[in-house]
């Protein structure tokens, strides 16, 4: 995995109401990119929006937030919500974020038209982070992974999924992995990145592990391989990171030593991948790997626990 060599591709306030974009998510839509960005605003209070890129790179975000409404059209806005994650599944966009519902939680909404934009009830009760929605129903499915948590800044942490037959209604929930391992980067927690890349070893997620120093948390990347159809099965597991905060953006910022994943953009027809991350509660930068590649390092460095 190797960075963009002109991150951060988003620095220090965007617009005049945002102070820092980052841990944000980007697609790809009609030859161009959509992105929903964490943007914490200069009461310090964070809150998602809407945004265009025709590259990628050089993005021009809404100054104001995603205006949500309820099933019934009416207006239903956010307390506070970050860490989105966005997904596309047949003619729908979806978004996950972490949300407020007395504590934090999983909020999750739609839009099929970037206009009008629809808030679903909360999937999970809390206390709940690092909701990431798959991209294809599974079995005829919805799966959705996130992380247990509590209302702070939580020392603890493993991935769990859970399922829907319409996004309404979860349960049949399961264990996925824990943090651990012989290493001590994803010793404290890990929750789920982007959504699962579908490829003919399973699924490949990208994910968060934390590690506790005597100067704070550090979050690097790293990786996993899902059962394709029983994606609560962990096939194989990179003991080492794929990326840990290294480089000045990266290292020193609001939040130092976070590399924070949350979006992946992947090209079937050449295997390349790119990765949305934020880096030091700060920035937004992107990183760049090849599928084959990864998949040959995490089952040369597996370690399934």
């Amino acid at each position: 995995m190797w960075r963009y060599s002109k991150n951060p591709v988003i620095g220090w306030n965007p617009t005049e109401s945002i102070a820092r974009v980052y841990n944000s998510a980007v697609l790809t839509h009609d030859g161009a990119f959509i992105g929903v960005f964490r943007a914490d605003h200069k009461n310090g209070r964070a809150n998602i929006h809407f945004g265009r890129s025709k590259d990628g790179i050089h993005f021009e975000i809404d100054d104001n937030v995603i205006p949500w409404v309820d099933r019934d059209g009416k207006p239903f806005p956010v307390s506070y919500a970050y860490d989105p994650r966005f997904v596309k599944i047949d003619d729908t966009f979806y978004v996950v974020w972490c949300d407020d519902m007395h504590g934090a939680s999983i909020g999750m909404g739609y839009t099929k038209d970037l206009k009008t934009w629809v808030r679903l009830p909360n999937p999970l009760m809390p206390f709940n982070r690092n909701g990431v929605l798959f991209p294809r129903k599974v079995n005829g499915k919805y799966k959705l992974l996130s992380r247990p948590s509590d209302s702070g800044h939580t020392p603890f942490g493993d991935i769990f999924i859970s399922e829907s037959p319409d996004l309404i209604y979860w349960g049949n929930h399961h264990w996925v992995m824990g943090k651990g391992g012989l290493g001590w980067w994803q010793g404290t927690k890990i929750g789920a990145g982007p959504a699962p890349i579908e490829t003919t070893e399973g699924w490949l997620l990208f994910y968060h592990g934390v590690s506790n120093t005597c100067n704070g948390f550090v979050y690097s990347i790293g990786a996993a391989i899902l059962d394709i159809d029983k994606p609560e099965n962990v096939k194989y597991r990179c003991g080492n990171y794929l990326l840990t905060p290294e480089e000045p953006y990266e290292v020193s910022g609001f939040v130092p030593n976070v590399a924070f994943p949350c979006q992946n953009l992947y090209d079937s027809d050449t295997g390349r991948i790119a990765i949305y991350y934020g880096a030091a509660d700060t920035y937004t930068a992107i990183a760049f790997c090849q599928v084959d590649e990864v998949i040959e390092y995490i089952k040369k460095h597996n370690e399934v626990f």
